[in-house]
């Protein structure tokens, strides 16, 4: 069976709840996440409009703060739901690590996706701090 998504940690100096917030806050995507989003519209409480090379589909952002997850979901093909799971744990001695599961698109190999899920959470950790 062919793998179906790719998950990737990634430690750093920010305080867990100051991640949490800064990804709990959708409209942070694009900074950090620059291929999955050029643009983020915030539509109601918990659904945004997502823009992308001029293509649009709606995101649905759950937050659960207590647990540190924050799952972005939306539409994929042949009507099934997924997106990025996203998990943020504290580190022993400060600092936290954060955990992110992405699906492997119809056109993207594990690979790609894993190359570009380490590129994001680089992207994260460093634009999160400024």
């Amino acid at each position: 069976m062919p793998t179906q998504t790719v998950t990737r940690a990634a430690e750093s100096d920010l305080e867990p709840r100051k991640l949490y917030k800064f990804l709990a806050d959708a409209g942070n995507i694009p900074k950090w996440a620059p291929v999955f989003a050029d643009a983020i519209e915030h539509i109601n409480e918990t659904h945004y409009r997502v823009t992308k090379k001029g293509e649009t589909f709606e995101l649905e952002v759950f937050l659960h703060e207590s647990a540190g997850a924050i799952d972005y979901i939306r539409e994929m093909p042949h009507g099934k739901r997924g997106g990025a799971y996203i998990r943020v744990t504290p580190r022993p001695l400060g600092g936290s690590t954060v955990t992110m599961t992405v699906p492997v698109g119809v056109n993207t190999t594990e690979s790609d996706v894993a190359k570009t899920l380490d590129k994001e959470l680089a992207n994260l950790s460093r634009i999160a701090s400024s």
